[in-house]
């Protein structure tokens, strides 16, 4: 269906621009190829006077203009005879930023960032468990080293699936703590009278049912490192006791009039624009730059498609299988939502499911929109009960996709759209590989 009408943002269209931007075929006759971009206009096209010539057949002499600016991209279709498509769907002009796929015939644009100049990048394309060569990556290994020298809290920010919980054990393994606590919270998780127990532990009598004393995630981490995942999510009324934890290294377990001392790093992640919380007064200003003394951003999976390889040999490691060259492109062409957490999930699926001759097909990735993808057949040799929630599986877990490619991996505006608890919403996510 064609989209004649006004100017639709999408992707990262609202970020700002990175020093350094690309567009890169990423698959098609020319894949491979790229053209830096920069503030000015960009044609792309079989012509000999484009910007970027493509030996794609199906894609007209002058078929696309991006119009860059600082705050933005502009990208329009010089009315092509076959059109142009973001996520399968057919536009006259769109707004776009780092990370945006566009077909064109049977060519996949991406606008990804690069390298500048000057930049000194880390050397190798693994740091604990991250895996990755893109320029993005290889410049979050730099930042995690080196803050791996110090004892600064950390807060690490991206959607949800993109590995922070990933990035927070590599930097406390490169770190003088290796040999401490690694600790984590998932404050998302936990219920909200008893996160302050979870957090900083408690006396024996404190509550109902507190029948011993147990300390928290803070005493436990004692010398290491403490991951407080989903900080976005910790309740207001408690965020005054996490800051004078922060402030004095000390705690007082619920129920006791005394602190105890904690020399623990505190690493902490979320997927919500803290600042903007700060802003809307969801979320103490103070305690926000106490836990992002510095701030990385962990990039979506849209942003470092040429890691694809390099993830898919990692996540089928100890298999006999080959991902041949059009599965690859199949991946490139997908969007992502549940990014690498959900890439590995699709891997291990289609690993089951692929056939005897050790080649990793595009039919088994099973990756699409859920009309694409019609429910199995229910199968009447095993009981109803059984069958049903086989079908309701299958559903459960498209829809679940689909919805976070809607809200752009932001799990709070997913529970609201859906109407869920958020609390039961990340039971769902969990459950089929997102989290």
């Amino acid at each position: 269906m064609s989209d004649s009408g006004t100017t639709r943002s999408l992707g990262n269209a609202d970020q700002p621009l990175p020093d350094q931007l690309s567009l890169v075929v990423v698959s098609g006759p020319d894949q491979g190829a790229s053209l830096p971009i920069a503030p000015g206009t960009w044609v792309v096209g079989t012509a000999a006077g484009c910007d970027l010539r493509l030996r794609d057949d199906s894609v007209s002499r002058r078929h696309l203009e991006l119009s860059v600016h600082p705050d933005g991209i502009e990208v329009r279709d010089l009315e092509s005879k076959n059109g142009s498509f973001y996520l399968g769907a057919r536009f006259q002009q769109i707004r776009a930023g780092v990370g945006a796929q566009i077909t064109i015939g049977s060519t996949l644009l991406a606008l990804l960032a690069t390298r500048r100049r000057d930049e000194v990048l880390y050397p190798a394309e693994r740091f604990g468990g991250l895996v990755g060569t893109s320029v993005v990556m290889r410049r979050l290994f730099a930042e995690l080293e080196r803050l791996a020298a110090g004892d600064a809290s950390v807060l690490l920010v991206g959607e949800t699936g993109t590995g922070k919980d990933v990035a927070a054990h590599a930097l406390h393994a490169a770190s003088r703590r290796c040999q401490a606590p690694f600790v984590i919270c998932d404050v998302a998780a936990i219920s909200g009278h008893l996160i302050e127990s979870e957090l900083f532990g408690h006396v024996r009598g404190a509550f109902t049912g507190a029948d011993r004393d147990r300390a928290g995630a803070f005493e436990q981490a004692a010398g290491g490192t403490l991951f407080l995942d989903e900080i976005g999510e910790l309740e207001l009324p408690l965020q005054p006791r996490l800051l004078r934890m922060l402030e004095t290294s000390s705690v007082r377990r619920v129920g006791s009039a005394d602190y105890v001392r904690c020399d623990v790093r505190v690493v902490a992640a979320t997927n919500r624009d803290l600042a903007a919380e700060v802003d809307a007064g969801r979320f103490r200003a103070d305690l926000y730059h106490r836990l992002a003394v510095a701030e990385l951003r962990v990039p979506p999976l849209r942003e470092r498609l040429d890691d694809l390889p390099l993830l898919c040999q990692a996540f089928l490691a100890g298999r006999s299988l080959v991902v041949p060259r059009d599965t690859v492109a199949a991946l490139s062409a997908y969007a992502w939502p549940g990014n690498v957490r959900q890439l590995k999930n699709v891997l291990e699926r289609a690993a089951a499911l692929a056939a005897g001759d050790g080649l990793l097909r595009p039919e088994v990735l099973g990756i699409g929109v859920v009309a694409a993808e019609p429910l199995p057949p229910p199968d009447p040799d095993i009981p109803f009960k059984d069958a049903k929630e086989r079908l309701i599986e299958v559903w459960e877990a498209e829809y679940v996709v689909n919805l976070l490619e809607r809200c752009q991996g932001n799990v709070t505006q997913a529970a609201r759209v859906a109407g869920l608890d958020r609390a039961h919403l990340y039971r769902i996510l969990r459950k089929h590989g997102h989290r």
